[in-house]
This record gives structure tokens, C-alpha cells and sequence, in this order.
């Protein structure tokens, strides 16, 4: 009787077998690490390769500067909480260098501006830029068959050396945390052996010098790297490894998940060059220098920026020499960006009759998520095209 009850109970909860499948062995049940990334194009590539494992957490909002950012309760909590941080470092966002200090205790943080074979580009000087000659000035390595899927599986390591030459004030009453963290601390070198080598991933931020408003301390690289589709394929391969020390257990499904983006970014570049091919030649000016990793992967120079900064109003000086350029060159486009006041540039384009259009390099507009990478660069080729 007991047997025939016991029998009757199970029957009335008995569950699809794919759902106990995924109960009892499936990624459900694993052990995905909470992730948190800086801005939404990085979170997108992240994004991509936890696809159908987890989802990460976006730390700085859609639409705002990275350059200057106050955390939101949540923003902390997630940083907090996290497992691991991707960022692009703190040549693009200075103040949280502080926050990852005082927040994410023994996370282990990737600065994937430091990953090695991502290129690096210097900043360019004045309101004017010349023909690019790029060649391999400025570029720290583009050999990108050292990157192959599983290469970093056999070791770790993260040597967090924050050191305290970065004076970050967070004056936010959101930003009461425990500050007992002490990120120089995090000893992941006896579990994870050689990775930093194979990653570069030696967190070492003695040589990041405090940029200030400007954002441009000379001697260092431009941060905006991540419109380098080939910056994007050297980062997929590292967050994937990263993930799958992290969790082995899904380990296969990220570098599955990193191998497909890359594959994926190919036909991106294929399109994007697509796009730009019938107007090459033609000259634009951008409203602030952000573009030249996206200018030098298409081969589709800019004649100049407005503003060296999105943190900083351009002066007099440096609009009137805009001015001469988009007269003497015949520029037919000059393009802002969706935080910046439309004023600026209507100062430049008096007198003229040259188009405008809206760089957003962050995808203020769009959905975070794995499909939102793409559709920045795509968007920027198209708005150019449009313009030119």
C-alpha cells in the first residue's frame, strides 16, 4: 500500500525528462561564476561567449561617458558579487580602478586593454589629422595565431597589483562598502601557473598615469579600443579562457561560444568594408578622436575631431581650425555623438553646406547583449556612408 502511495506521488510530479536532464546535468546545476563588465560593446562580446550558460551584469549604464561615471546601489552590488570583471582598463575609465579596489574582493579582473595581440594605437596629436601611416606604430602585436581556442586551459594567473598611486574620492553615500578589500592580495598564482603569460593578464597599473578631465595623458594608448574588430577577436579569446578557469564545467561551450563570434566578426568586417566601399576617399570630420581603431581596421581615415575629449568643450581655436579644414578639404560630412551638444557642431559647420550625422561608438540606443557589438560598427559604417 505504502509502495502503490509512494507510486501515485511520483506520478502526479513527474517532470519532462529534458528538464530533469538539464537539472542533473546540464549548465543549470554548474556553477556559473557571476561576471561583471564595464561598458555595453565589451559586455556584448562577454555576452557572446556565456551565450546559453549565463549572462553577465553591465556596470556603466547605456548612454553614459566611461570616462566620468557615479555607480548606481545596483552597479556596486554587482561588482561586489562578481566573480570575475572584464573591463577595458584605466585609460578609459580611471575612476573605476578605485571601485574595483574597494568592491569585488577576490574576483579575479581581466584588463583586456593589457591582453596580449590587442593592438594599441597612440593618440594623435591636434585638432587635424594627417594621411594614416600607421604600419606598426603604436601596435603592440597582431599576431593572432598564438590565440588558438584551447591554448589557455592549461594555466591562470592574475597578478592584481593595484597600486595606490590612483586617488579615487568616491563622495556617493551609495558607495559606503567595506573597504577591508585588498586587491593586491589576490594570490591566483599557486591554481593558475602560467595564463598571465598566455593572456597577458599581469594587472599592473603602475604605468597608468592619472588622466584626468582630458583623458589624454600623452605617452599612452587610445582606449577606445574595442571598435577593432580584430582587438574584439584577441578579447573573445580571453574571456573565454578566463570563464573556463573560472568553471570548467561549461568550458566547452565558451570556447565553442568564442569560436562562432570570431567567425562572426570576419563576416562583420566583410559587410562593414561593404558599406564604406563606395564612398572611400571622402573626407568627415568626427566630434570627438575615438574613431581610429574603427578608421584604421576599414582603412577609412578621418580629416579631423572637434574635441580631443568627450569629457571637454573644444576651444575657439581648435573650432576655427575645424572650420579651415572642412573648407580647404571639401569635407562632406561632420558628425556628432548623441551626448553632446548639437551647438558645437553647428559652429563648425557654419558657412557650410557639409552633412552631419551621430557616431554613438557605445550603442546608447541599443539592447545590451550579444548582438549589440555588431550592430555598433555596422552602425557606424552605415551612418558614415549615409553622411558621405
Amino acid at each position: 500500500m505504502l509502495c502503490n502511495h509512494v507510486e501515485h506521488e511520483m506520478s502526479r510530479n513527474l517532470i519532462p525528462l529534458s528538464v530533469a536532464a538539464t537539472l542533473l546535468g546540464g549548465t543549470a546545476l554548474a556553477d556559473v561564476p557571476n561576471v561583471a563588465v564595464d561598458i555595453a560593446p565589451v559586455h556584448s562580446l562577454v555576452a557572446r561567449v556565456m551565450d546559453g550558460v549565463g549572462e553577465p551584469s553591465l556596470i556603466v549604464a547605456p548612454g553614459a561617458s566611461p570616462h566620468e561615471y557615479n555607480l548606481r546601489p545596483s552597479e556596486a552590488a554587482a561588482l561586489q558579487a562578481a566573480d570575475l570583471v572584464f573591463w577595458v582598463g584605466p585609460d578609459l575609465t580611471p575612476w573605476l580602478d578605485g571601485a574595483l579596489e574597494t568592491l569585488v574582493g577576490d574576483a579575479v579582473v581581466t584588463e583586456l586593454f593589457a591582453v596580449d595581440g590587442t593592438t594599441k594605437l597612440a593618440f594623435r596629436e591636434g585638432a587635424l589629422f594627417e594621411a594614416h601611416t600607421h604600419g606598426d606604430e603604436g601596435h603592440e602585436g597582431h599576431d593572432h595565431d598564438d590565440h588558438d581556442d584551447h591554448a589557455h586551459e592549461e594555466g591562470h594567473g592574475d597578478d592584481h597589483d593595484h597600486d595606490d598611486d590612483h586617488d579615487h574620492d568616491h563622495d556617493d553615500p551609495d558607495h559606503d562598502h567595506d573597504e577591508g578589500h585588498d586587491h593586491d592580495n589576490h594570490d591566483h598564482d599557486e591554481d593558475h601557473g602560467d595564463h598571465a603569460e598566455e593572456t597577458g593578464h599581469d594587472h599592473d597599473h603602475d604605468d597608468h598615469a592619472d588622466h584626468g578631465h582630458d583623458g589624454h595623458d600623452h605617452g599612452d594608448h587610445d582606449p577606445h579600443a574595442w571598435l577593432s574588430p580584430d582587438n574584439a577577436a584577441v578579447w573573445l579569446n580571453a574571456i573565454a579562457a578566463e570563464l573556463s578557469v573560472a568553471d570548467p564545467d561549461n568550458a566547452s561551450a565558451y570556447f565553442a561560444n568564442a569560436a562562432a563570434g570570431r567567425e562572426e566578426l570576419a563576416e562583420l568586417s566583410s559587410e562593414i568594408n561593404g558599406i564604406l566601399d563606395p564612398v572611400r576617399g571622402r573626407n568627415f570630420i568626427v566630434f570627438h578622436d575615438a574613431y581610429q581603431y574603427f578608421e584604421a581596421a576599414f582603412d577609412f581615415p578621418a580629416s579631423g575631431a572637434i574635441s580631443v575629449s568627450d569629457a571637454s568643450d573644444p576651444s575657439p581655436a581648435r573650432i576655427a581650425e575645424i572650420q579651415a579644414r572642412v573648407a580647404d578639404q571639401g569635407v562632406t560630412c561632420v558628425l556628432s555623438e548623441p551626448q553632446f551638444d548639437p551647438g558645437i557642431v553647428d559652429a563648425v559647420m557654419d558657412g557650410s553646406e557639409a552633412n552631419t550625422g551621430v557616431l554613438d561608438p557605445l550603442g546608447s540606443d541599443l539592447e545590451p547583449g550579444p548582438d549589440l557589438y555588431g550592430d555598433v560598427l555596422r552602425n557606424l559604417a552605415t551612418v558614415l556612408a549615409d553622411c558621405l
